[in-house]
């Protein structure tokens, strides 16, 4: 059987396939510990479920509204009224599958063949699957460690081209935790207006954010930015719904009906009972996240000091999501007790797990070869461990 070219053009998810290989070897007996699931690790608050669990007594077990319900959909627009400052219709909001199939529906809807997708790296590991499963190519600019990891108004600037259909902007940022200032996101939103391209904004993590920074989505500097952004949120990490599978677009209303028309060729409706579950999660009691978000800052500047403290490693203090990405590259060129050389973050992440059961994703899975990506969505007694065998295996190296 002949595949399609398409196939072979992109590569299985590295964050998933780390996190099923971590949990096959648990399954086995093996004491792994795991930094590499990017979901957190609370559970999904019990007014949500209570919702989903009675709409499934109701029997709203049926089909609905391709783009999402009437009810759902005004839910999101007023969490974007209150939340962001962005008001919307209902024309202008489509729900799917979870953010990662709203930003694949993107794809599909917007960018073809010849079309340039810019990409600051690192990146989310399927964004640039993502352009080129949809015909076009991934443009990706390089940002620097001592700059936080944030792409500069001149980097974007240089990037765009006459083929630049879209810039891809997730803040704060998986893999590294960087956060775009309203400042910085004002100067980025000048850059796309004036060179007249789309934004695609992935603002997941915007609620898990630390230290007082504010959050501000990029599409609320005015109708001009607006009118070029598509917004992505969903529910999976600032409510602990990431088997759910609800995210949204909020975004030019024929781009939203092209992603109508798509989805309702794919996966039709998102599941009917989730989504009363989603308007309880949007418009309901929000009081968990401040204990949510207060344990992950405990987490966060744990697992950063210790890092820290480990010859050869420096990591930056993350501003939001539950990731840290510290650098490796002076450990490079060691070589393991069984004689291996760790001549990348590939090397080093099958170092870390085979040999010392600790399960993180490499760096150059997020276009940066010099970092290993860390979740600290897990428990302190996790986090001390882990770290504990990350030093051991760090000081063997020779």
């Amino acid at each position: 059987m002949k595949l399609a070219r398409r196939v072979g053009s992109i590569q299985p998810s590295p964050t998933l396939a780390i996190t099923s290989k971590a949990k096959a070897m648990k399954a086995q007996g093996i004491d792994v510990v795991g930094f590499g699931a990017g979901e957190p690790d609370f559970d999904t608050p019990d007014h949500i479920k209570t919702v989903a669990k009675k709409a499934l007594d109701d029997g709203y077990t049926k089909y609905t509204p391709v783009p999402g319900t009437p009810e759902l959909k005004d839910a999101i627009i007023a969490k974007l009224s209150r939340d962001n400052g962005l008001e919307y219709k209902r024309e202008n909001i489509i729900v799917s599958v979870g953010a990662k199939h709203s930003i694949y529906n993107v794809g599909q809807a917007l960018f073809e063949e010849g079309d340039e997708i810019v990409i600051p790296a690192p990146y989310w590991v399927s964004y640039p699957d993502i352009a080129l499963l949809a015909g076009a190519t991934p443009v990706i600019v390089d940002t620097k460690e001592e700059a936080g990891f944030k792409m500069t108004p001149e980097q974007l600037d240089r990037a765009i081209t006459p083929r630049t259909k879209c810039v891809i902007l997730n803040s704060p940022s998986n893999p590294t935790g960087a956060a775009y200032t309203g400042e910085e996101l004002k100067r980025i939103a000048g850059v796309i207006v004036r060179r007249d391209v789309t934004v695609l904004s992935d603002e997941i993590y915007e609620k898990l954010v630390y230290d007082g920074f504010r959050f501000v989505s990029i599409a609320s500097f005015g109708e001009e930015i607006r009118k070029r952004t598509i917004v992505v949120n969903g529910l999976s990490k600032a409510y602990s719904m990431t088997g759910w599978r609800i995210g949204y677009v909020a975004a030019d209303k024929d781009l939203v009906a092209a992603m109508t028309n798509i989805q309702s060729q794919s996966t039709s409706n998102p599941v009917s009972f989730c989504d009363k579950a989603a308007i309880e999660a949007l418009n309901g009691p929000h009081d968990f996240l401040k204990e949510w978000v207060a344990e992950f800052d405990r987490r966060r500047r744990t697992i950063v000091d210790r890092l820290n403290r480990i010859p050869g490693v420096s990591c930056l203090l993350p501003q939001g999501a539950f990731y840290v990405f510290p650098n490796f590259s002076r450990v490079y060129g060691k070589k393991t007790p069984s004689g291996k050389v760790i001549d990348g973050s590939s090397a080093l992440a099958a170092y870390l797990l085979e040999e010392h059961k600790v399960a993180s994703v490499p760096g150059v899975a997020f276009g940066d070869d010099a970092c290993q990506r860390l979740s600290y969505a897990t428990s302190m007694k996790t986090i001390e461990k882990g770290i504990d065998r990350i030093e051991q295996a760090i000081g063997m190296l020779s």
